[in-house]
């Protein structure tokens, strides 16, 4: 079997999806994508096209190798998330040759389901309480929430209320059967995020992602010594290695993105060394249907998982929605919060091929929002 082309579709709302096609006539798709850089990760797909055009896409390591090492120049969210998208439509590939699904090529399921939950929006208690409500209502058992709107980096009293606000009002609509976790986004600095996750403590939230900038990974350790809750992060990590510092601080949840940290190859790596630290898994997803299901492969497989974000009605889907790409929504239903495990070969999931190129020939120029302070200063979003 030789690969014979790679085809990229910019697709609303805001993501790339990739395809790759034998000589056999089997296809494997793929979402590559950095969220408001989707035109420089296509790019990046067509350069590493090079290196797969003409190979056995079956040998799904020796490809990878070649693509994250074959330059000078490694690394990186760019190159990270064009490897990515590309190692999943490589996996898709070799399970549907084999007639057997990718978790059962990375060692056989360890579960028969997996817990997902739905981000929450709105700046004012009422207003996530009632969006945590139709979460509840649409089945799932757990949501996660913004700490805050654009905020500064050492905030006043009144600001830290409003976040402890906005957290007691869905956890009065979830009650304590329910779980929610509360993102960061690196909003704050590290003496106020201390500060914050002390005063969130009380209302016990599932964890709190991304509590400082990445670009401190050395002041985390700082931060999870004196956090009675447990921290995750790793939306903006890539590989391993951008991990270890952050699981050696101490961190209790990994959360390598699918489309971004080296698809279903790295994101298992890196699972199995959150495992040497005692720290779970919890993929980071709020893209479409392709990396939804590359997320859950590695989930069914991986024990040390905890729960899988999914983005199906979150705010940024505007003009689109992940089952618009999709001929079959049952497999993505949960019902009781959880979506049952795909036996499916390959990914799993069947993509609308002509939805994705009429979406494809309308593109998509998506870019993430500029905040600045009330002073006119930059604003971490």
């Amino acid at each position: 079997m030789k690969i014979t082309s790679v085809e990229t579709f910019l697709v609303p709302p805001r993501w790339l999806f990739c395809r790759v096609a034998t000589d056999e006539g089997i296809v494997g798709w793929g979402e590559p994508v950095v969220e408001g850089r989707a035109d420089t990760v296509r790019a990046a797909v067509d350069e590493l096209s090079d290196l797969l055009v003409g190979q056995d896409p079956r040998r799904v390591e020796d490809l990878w190798q070649l693509m994250t090492k074959a330059a000078f120049y490694r690394g990186g969210p760019v190159l990270s998330s064009a490897v990515a998208g590309l190692d999943q439509a490589l996996w898709d590939i070799l399970g549907k040759s084999l007639g057997a699904p990718v978790h059962q090529l990375l060692g056989g399921a360890v579960r028969d389901e997996v817990r997902v939950y739905g981000w929450i929006g709105g700046d004012e208690p009422s207003a996530v309480a009632e969006a945590a409500a139709k979460q509840v209502d649409a089945g799932l058992t757990a949501v996660k929430m913004n700490a805050s709107g654009r905020i500064g980096r050492m905030p006043t009293r009144e600001d830290v209320d409003g976040v402890v606000a906005r957290l007691a009002a869905v956890r009065e609509v979830l009650g304590d059967a329910r779980d929610v976790a509360v993102d960061f986004h690196g909003r704050f600095g590290v003496a106020a995020a201390r500060r914050v996750i002390g005063e969130l403590a009380p209302l016990h939230p599932l964890f709190v992602e991304e509590p400082v900038l990445p670009e401190y990974a050395h002041r985390l350790g700082d931060v999870v010594a004196t956090s009675g809750v447990p921290l995750a992060c790793g939306e903006r990590l890539y590989s391993r290695t951008d991990f270890l510092p952050a699981l050696q601080a101490g961190i209790a949840v990994a959360q390598p993105d699918l489309s971004h940290a080296g698809g279903i190859s790295e994101v298992r790596r890196i699972a199995a060394l959150a495992e040497t630290f005692d720290a779970l898994l919890a993929p980071h997803c709020p893209l479409g249907p392709i990396a939804l299901a590359a997320s859950l492969q590695v989930a069914f497989a991986t024990p040390n998982f905890l729960i899988q974000e999914q983005s199906i009605g979150i705010h940024y889907n505007t003009g689109a929605e992940l089952l618009d790409y999709v001929l079959d929504r049952a497999p993505f239903a949960f019902p009781d919060g959880a979506i049952r495990r795909w036996e499916a070969p390959g990914l799993g999931v069947d993509i609308d091929e002509d939805a994705v190129r009429a979406a494809g020939t309308r593109g998509h120029r998506w870019r993430p929002p500029v905040w600045r302070h009330d002073d006119g200063s930059f604003a971490e979003w």
